[in-house]
């Protein structure tokens, strides 16, 4: 059932009874994504909360000089969405795109909060998915800042083989950083050691 990975996803962080699952549940919309489609473009507002079921999602921006930055990559069991134009709902600076054909569940601002009201455990289970996704960002910080390409190039590599293959170099190129030429690089150097 199209339920069983989001009850399985949100009992890591909070038990609740069955009828409060099954509510819970009911909150949320499934949503068919085509390869290439875009889910949120910048320039809009986010108004949804999203929880991939199937396939691969990159969320970047676009500079000024139309450079694609890639800040992540969202796989089966991950959460995604523009949490500053959720919650502010102000434009977005992202985009978020499918790499993939791709499956989501999505919840919108009215009924997050009607969720809350309803079963207000789900109140806790949002906030301790922010503050792990706040340790993520972090540590993706400090790495960018503490680390060489190489060292991030690796340290991607084997934190999360299942991405990996989903992605063209050019994607985790942008998501590195650095040029495709130096990531070519990278790659070459690492299969002479």
């Amino acid at each position: 059932m199209m339920n069983d990975l989001l009850i399985q996803n949100i009992e890591k962080s909070l038990q609740l009874s069955k009828p409060e699952l099954d509510e819970l549940c009911s909150y949320f919309e499934p949503k068919v994504i085509r390869k290439k489609e875009f889910l949120l473009t910048q320039g809009s507002v986010c108004k949804f909360e999203g929880f991939v079921l199937e396939g691969c999602f990159r969320v970047f921006i676009l500079d000024k000089k139309g450079k694609e930055n890639t800040l992540y990559f969202a796989i089966k069991d991950w959460w995604l969405m523009d949490i500053d134009s959720f919650m502010n709902q102000k434009p977005s600076n992202l985009n978020i795109q499918a790499l993939e054909d791709s499956k989501v569940l999505l919840i919108n601002r009215k009924d997050k909060l009607t969720l809350y009201d309803a079963i207000p455990a789900t109140e806790k289970l949002f906030r301790i998915m922010s503050q792990k996704a706040i340790v993520a960002w972090q540590r993706r910080l400090i790495n960018n800042h503490c680390q060489t390409a190489k060292e991030r190039y690796h340290d991607f590599v084997t934190t999360y083989p299942n991405i990996v293959s989903k992605l063209t170099d050019k994607q985790i190129a942008s998501y590195l950083g650095i040029t495709h030429e130096f990531l070519s690089k990278i790659k070459k150097s690492s299969k002479d050691l």
